[in-house]
């Protein structure tokens, strides 16, 4: 049976990696039998979560793994049309490559209090001593990866300003519709959730947080999602 591995579940959603989140998503949209394993980046493929295990083959990075089940199992992608697949692809990368980092900025850097709930929801199983090396090894490394990517060379209020544009952009393309892209979920609701309820369900307090949860047909959105293929949490 295929195997994912990912972080150990925590503060009440599906992953606190929206990466994580949108490969366990896309498995339980395309009912895809599966095996979830808690797991730390530090022996996976390419150093991060999440990663699979399947037909003896091991794959890493959530782009990878999404091509590979769609050719293998099941393409949540199969009907829409060439425009909507292109459409789908600039979405996440909205979310992947931008949104991503104002959430991980908001989380590690942002205020104490949230890296100290950060701090422990990753790091947590850890025996207390190595928790705190490790911990303080990685945040560092996260901290020179946001200044690194762009986002971390601007002042707080600058970073929450550019995330709410992409929050504005995603509930103006939501609209009222159940998904994105219509009636069925695709590839690119399995990406939004992922990343969507990492802002709106955690307890991780912040201005895009705030304003995230005053776009009505996004708090919906997730907690249909959630309803719907997470029946169990």
């Amino acid at each position: 049976m295929l195997k994912l591995y990912q972080f150990e579940r925590t503060w009440g959603i599906p992953n606190l990696s929206p990466f994580c989140c949108k490969i366990e998503t896309y498995l339980r949209m395309a009912d895809i039998q599966h095996e979830t394993k808690s797991a730390f980046p530090f022996d996976a493929p390419k150093g991060k979560l999440p990663y699979i295990e399947d037909q003896r083959e091991a794959i890493a990075d959530s782009r990878f793994i999404i091509s590979y089940l769609k050719s293998t199992y099941e393409n949540l992608d199969k009907n829409l049309t060439e425009a909507e697949l292109a459409l789908s692809v600039a979405i996440q990368r909205l979310l992947d490559e931008h949104l991503f980092w104002v959430m991980l900025y908001s989380r590690w850097q942002y205020t104490d209090e949230n890296w100290q709930i950060n701090k422990k929801a990753i790091f947590g199983r850890l025996p207390p001593i190595i928790r705190h090396i490790v911990a303080s090894s990685w945040r560092p490394k996260i901290i020179r990866q946001i200044y690194g990517h762009g986002t971390g060379r601007h002042q707080a209020e600058e970073i929450f300003a550019l995330g709410n544009q992409d929050i504005e952009a995603l509930s103006a393309i939501l609209g009222n519709k159940r998904y994105f892209l219509g009636d069925r979920p695709t590839t690119l609701d399995a990406c939004a959730f992922g990343h969507l309820i990492n802002i709106i369900g955690c307890p991780i307090e912040s201005p895009i947080k705030e304003f995230s949860l005053s776009k009505k047909n996004l708090v919906d959105y997730v907690d249909n999602i959630k309803a719907e293929f997470y029946p169990d949490l």
